[in-house]
């Protein structure tokens, strides 16, 4: 049994989902935002163990010792549904209790494999911590500042040769925040740095941007030729399968083993002079754009993992 732990209308999910069934292979759907005002959670401790079941729809109990492989996907503890009306107090309450009972049945209560963990999940959204794991690992990373301070942003540009960008430390879901030059960093008045630090890094030349998919031992990319500093705002630029060399993929492999991952979606840029610089990793990045784009079927290829994944899971956790 795979079990995908994501939100309602999680394309992705579905699509993965469809795919399995269609092999004959059991899997559900948990969606945590779809939580309140159903009977979805049910935690037992008896006779010295817990049991957990949990509704995925109607009509559909999973007992979680029948689970051998969950992927966490994207789950999103706060509930689309207002339990009865309730006033704002009160629906804080509900998504408070949904998000701990959500943490606590998958805590200590699962034994198969994870791909990846909540805590592993959680720990690699760290953008800091994943510039410090690449580069031991033989990775080239940008020159980078978080800051608050005007100053340390005017040492980087002139160190930058005066080309220097700015990002979120962490990504939101609204508003979507693209990667930007910072043009003239002196001219920004102090108060706007002092806002909340963000992420400063050194330009990185080349229009080649790399979107490589990690699905456990394998790996699939597409290359993305752009003269645009972040790509994702215009996908009519050329956009092709990419093989990935076997020395890159090791390295992307001891990054995401570091990190705890199973999975990783991970961006580079690919310099004038061959250098593949790392640029961060989504422990759940959106893979399957890449598709219709490149002709690889990036489906089929995460079903088998997953399928793989839950076959493996009956030797014990992973």
């Amino acid at each position: 049994m795979i079990l995908i732990v994501t939100s309602t209308q999680d394309l992705h999910a579905l699509m993965i989902q469809r795919e399995i069934l269609a092999r004959g292979q059991p899997c559900t759907l948990f969606e945590t935002d779809a939580i309140a005002a159903t009977q979805s959670v049910s935690w037992r401790f008896a006779a010295g163990r817990p049991t957990v079941r949990i509704g995925c729809g109607a009509d559909n109990e999973v007992d979680l010792a029948d689970v051998t492989a969950i992927w966490w996907r994207r789950p999103q503890p706060t509930q689309r549904t207002d339990p009865a009306g309730a006033a704002a107090p009160y629906r804080e309450l509900v998504d408070t209790q949904c998000r701990a009972a959500l943490t606590g049945m998958f805590s200590d209560h699962f034994h198969g494999r994870w791909v990846s963990s909540p805590d592993a999940t959680s720990r690699a959204s760290d953008k800091l911590l994943q510039l410090s794991v690449a580069a031991r690992h033989g990775l080239r990373v940008p020159r980078t500042v978080v800051t608050q301070r005007k100053q340390d942003v005017l040492e980087l540009y002139e160190a930058a040769g005066g080309r220097i960008i700015v990002k979120s430390v962490v990504g939101v879901r609204e508003p979507m925040l693209f990667t930007r030059f910072v043009e003239d960093p002196g001219a920004i008045d102090v108060a706007a740095y002092a806002a909340c630090p963000a992420m400063y890094q050194e330009y990185i030349p080349g229009c080649r941007h790399i979107r490589l998919n990690c699905f456990g031992e394998r790996s699939y990319a597409a290359a993305i030729d752009s003269d645009a500093l972040d790509w994702r705002a215009d996908l009519s630029v050329p956009v092709a399968a990419w093989d990935v060399p076997a020395a890159l993929h090791a390295r992307i492999r001891a990054v995401l083993d570091e990190l705890g991952l199973a999975m990783g979606v991970v961006d580079l840029k690919l310099t004038p002079d061959g250098e593949f610089v790392w640029l961060e990793v989504n422990p759940q990045g959106q893979f399957l754009f890449l598709e219709p784009l490149t002709g690889l079927p990036l489906t089929r290829y995460f079903a088998d993992y997953l399928i793989d994944a839950a076959r493996a899971g009956h030797a014990g956790p992973h």
